[in-house]
């Protein structure tokens, strides 16, 4: 399914990231002794770029790379190899444009067997200069759905497939594929396995592997920027280039899984420091966590009301170990907890559901801990202060003088002035009472009382 969200902006961090990933990837392919220019006259260079997941903002800057790589190096083609459900479409959108005004081919290869190119998937591979399927793979099911947590009325459901359908086809008359197809992917949301779609002209090769599909592409011919190119490929040097770091790890951010994970650690590191001001370590990991979750989040299509279904559960969480509810409160934000999990992710969306082996862990530690840290802080709140002035009220000592009323007693390691109503006699054990300014009040303790 094509999931309409829009796109998010990247910092000049990401930017200047991006640059520096690919200045590492230069560097290594001159360690490596890559002679470009005679490479280039000598023998042929593939660029293999292989993607497994959701078309989302990580497959757009993965791409774009591909394409900068393949276009530095001189090489012949770039194959991205594909295997996705499906993702937004402004990522796609972004995606069929780097390749149709890439300035290298590009041959998207859906691949390994039992991959597929299920929605988004449809329009890259019919975009590309050349496409490719494995035995045993699938393309198709191109049909819009919506993001946010509400369904599209008739009118915009009418709108946004229509756009698609057209967006489609014209993709698909410009590569001279199957435009008939294109528009029952979009409305029907068809689906047809490899050969199936080399039958009806959506694909070019259905190789068996890389190696075939190179053999396949050497000598063909296609245009790059309305100037005919002539892909040699035949005992090309093949290249891979993989994933940065950074870009694996926003795309495991964009797992529903982490997001979920993420939500919950921040949210219970706020309320740790909430609970404990000046604790400072949760409030820190707590914030990093919420914001990686809300990157994720935009993401993904996500339901509101899960969203705070999950927030009532956490209120009513820390609500029971104040309010007497017999346990109602508890039971209610574990409900809502588990309902909010269950329905944080739009329906509709297999690729994006949550693990229950990711919930009910989560839901459990969350409840134990919130109920942990309320508690102890209620315990603190109702005992006897034990620092400052309030500290020293209620504490025992012995009087160092004779107080008829007033002497010197010795309490808490200190020697204090003090005044009792009682006469109390040197060595005697006094108990503070209240204090006013340096002077303490006291009386004897009912040790001392029994004694006398």
């Amino acid at each position: 399914m094509i999931s309409l969200q829009p796109l998010p902006t990247y910092s000049i961090f990401l930017s200047a990231a991006r640059f520096f990933s690919r200045l590492v990837w230069l560097l290594f392919l001159l360690l490596n002794s890559w002679n470009i220019p005679v490479a280039y006259s000598q023998s042929p260079q593939v660029i293999v770029a292989t993607y497994e997941g959701v078309i989302n903002p990580v497959a757009v800057e993965y791409l774009q790379e591909g394409i900068q790589i393949a276009h530095d190096t001189r090489a012949e083609i770039l194959v991205f190899q594909l295997d996705t459900p499906g993702g937004l479409d402004t990522s796609m959108r972004m995606m069929v444009k780097d390749i149709t005004q890439s300035p290298v081919p590009v041959a998207v290869y859906v691949s390994p067997t039992g991959g597929r190119a299920a929605s988004a998937g449809v329009f890259l591979t019919l975009a590309a200069h050349f496409a490719a399927m494995a035995p045993g793979t699938n393309i198709g099911a191109a049909h819009p759905v919506a993001m946010g947590g509400g369904e599209m009325d008739e009118v915009m459901k009418e709108k946004v497939e229509n756009d698609s359908v057209a967006y489609l086809v014209s993709i698909a008359e410009r590569r001279g594929r199957n435009t008939e197809w294109a528009e029952q992917a979009v409305r029907q949301s068809v689906s047809v396995t490899a050969q199936q779609a080399l039958d009806l002209t959506l694909i070019d090769f259905v190789p068996e592997n890389l190696t075939k599909l190179l053999e396949a592409l050497d000598g063909k011919t296609t245009s790059i920027d309305t100037q005919s190119v002539t892909i040699h490929t035949a005992n090309a040097q093949i290249h891979t280039y993989p994933m940065s770091w950074r870009l694996e790890v926003l795309k495991a951010l964009s797992d529903p899984n982490i997001a979920y994970v993420l939500m919950t650690i921040g949210t219970i590191g706020i309320i740790a420091e909430l609970y404990n001001p000046g604790a400072i370590l949760p409030g820190v990991v707590g914030a990093i966590s919420l914001i990686l979750a809300f990157y994720s989040l935009h993401t993904l299509p996500v339901n509101y009301a899960g969203v705070l279904l999950l927030i009532v559960g956490l209120i009513m969480l820390l609500l029971e170990a104040t309010v007497t509810s017999f346990g109602l409160l508890a039971i209610g934000g574990i409900t809502s907890l588990i309902l909010g999990s269950v329905m944080l992710i739009k329906e509709g969306y297999p690729f994006y559901e949550l693990s229950w082996a990711t919930i009910i862990p989560v839901v459990a530690f969350t409840t134990g801990f919130v109920l942990l840290i309320v508690s102890f802080s209620v315990k603190t709140l109702k005992s006897r202060t034990m620092t400052g002035s309030e500290g020293l009220i209620g504490m025992t000592g012995s009087a160092k003088t004779d107080l008829t009323p007033s002497g010197k007693i010795f309490v808490h390691g200190e020697l204090w002035n003090a005044i009792s109503d009682t006469p109390i006699h040197a060595g005697d054990t006094i108990e503070v009472t209240g204090m006013d300014g340096l002077t303490l009040y006291v009386k004897p303790s009912l040790a001392s009382q029994r004694n006398a």
